[in-house]
């Protein structure tokens, strides 16, 4: 633990070649997986190949580490693809923050995914929801008949249960099958899908009902991550402003919105590296922040005395096996560097990273501001979108940073102002 926070401290600083080397050391990867994950190995198109279709090419996205994470007892470095300013700093410096002054702890609450078996309209409620449930051992026998390897790991159907639902325009009641399933260390969506196309049949043979659709839900309200942190004796003019937006956020969805898009942040870039359906994870926790019909944040903030404390509860449906997170190398290499075995743990860790990242929000939001922050490290994106090329973004972003301490906030047309200073003068100093 001691070696990786001597070998981290100043990670920012370092060069590329330095990281690589420290990241290698670290999280003891092969002169191969290093050289996948710095770009020297290109990634094979057969990859691409097998994922999706029509391909082309690849779009690249920066990955970067965040560093200072001691989640339960365990000092982690994160792997974060993500093309957005300020994200990993922030979740560096934040996780800080906390390691020096606090605890971040997690724990899961359930582990079950859902598949759904639709009846769009039943005649027949009472006898439907009778035989089906009469019929329940029958059903999770033949789900679990359709995936022998998960029921050998220990996974497989737990339970089944019905849900009855009123049709939103009145003329009737659909059943709902839902088809509870632990899936292991799988993410689970195409099995739980051929499990629930598979039960289609019996199901209109017990009920005598037309069956409907079949497919997964990404609610997966039986499949929680949550965590926790406490920041002890908090100055309590920050403590009280992190605590005032948090209660926004309760207030008005529309600053809700946005507070969970900030938890986001945390959570995509981790997924996206992992080789995880980040679009999936996300529908779920936007439906879970609206459960109680008004959308809500998935974290809270309040000052417990002297102390800080956070909480967030999101659903995580995530996987380390199948899919991309098999195929592809550079995913592999993020969750060895995660030191990560089971799916639970890829889950907490996204819940944690999510909670410290609002948490950092939060605080600039509470103290010096969004802007100022973020525009410190948004000045290199200036220096490229000025046209800058790669020997003159480090001049120009430096230039701008010095325009920032005076004026507080830059901008594209003092980026591009810089730019052509600078080339004017490289010119007069050759001639």
């Amino acid at each position: 633990m001691e070696m990786m926070r001597r070998l981290t401290e100043g990670f920012h600083r370092l060069t590329r070649t330095e990281r690589l080397d420290r990241i290698q050391h670290i999280c003891e990867l092969s002169d191969d997986e290093i050289n996948t994950l710095s770009g020297r190995k290109p990634l094979s198109y057969d990859i691409a190949e097998h994922l999706i279709e029509n391909v082309v090419g690849y779009f690249p996205i920066p990955m970067g580490i965040a560093t200072n994470f001691t989640i339960d007892g365990h000092d982690l470095l994160i792997p974060m693809a993500v093309e957005e300013t300020s994200i990993i700093a922030a979740a560096s410096a934040t996780a800080k923050w906390i390691r020096k002054e606090g605890s971040i702890n997690t724990y899961s609450k359930g582990s079950l995914i859902i598949g759904q078996v639709q009846l769009p309209n039943v005649r027949n409620v009472k006898f439907a929801r009778k035989v089906l449930h009469d019929k329940r051992e029958l059903l999770m026998a033949l789900a679990n008949a359709c995936m022998p390897s998960l029921v050998d790991r220990g996974g497989g159907v737990r339970d089944i249960a019905i849900r009855e639902i009123e049709r939103p325009e009145g003329d009737g009641t659909m059943l709902v099958l839902h088809v509870l399933c632990d899936p292991c260390d799988a993410m689970g969506a195409n099995l739980i899908n051929q499990v629930c196309e598979a039960l289609k049949p019996r199901v209109e043979e017990i009920t005598g009902e037309r069956v409907g659709l079949c497919i997964l839900s990404n609610l997966v309200d039986s499949k929680l991550a949550v965590a926790e942190v406490v920041l002890r004796n908090v100055d309590p003019a920050v403590g009280r402003g992190i605590e005032e937006a948090a209660i926004f956020a309760k207030a008005d969805p529309y600053r809700a919105s946005t507070h969970n898009k900030g938890v986001l942040n945390g959570i995509d870039p981790i997924l996206i590296a992992t080789g995880n359906d980040w679009r999936a994870v996300e529908a779920g926790v936007h439906a879970y922040a609206a459960r109680s019909g008004k959308y809500q944040p998935v974290t809270d903030w309040h000052m417990d005395g002297v102390d800080l404390v956070g909480r967030i509860e999101v659903p995580m449906a995530v996987g380390i096996v199948g899919g991309v997170t098999k195929l592809h190398p550079v995913a592999r290499i993020s969750l060895k560097m995660m030191k990560v075995n089971r799916a639970e743990d890829l889950a907490r860790i996204c819940a944690a990273v999510g909670l410290v990242q609002n948490l950092g929000a939060l605080k600039a939001l509470a103290t010096v501001g969004i802007v100022k922050g973020h525009m410190q490290l948004h000045a290199a994106n200036l220096a490229i979108a000025a046209g800058a090329d790669v020997h003159e973004i480090a001049r120009v972003r430096d230039r701008l940073a010095e325009v920032l301490r005076v004026e507080k906030r830059i901008n594209l047309s003092q980026a591009k102002a810089i730019l052509e200073a600078i080339r004017v003068a490289d010119t007069a100093a050759v001639h």
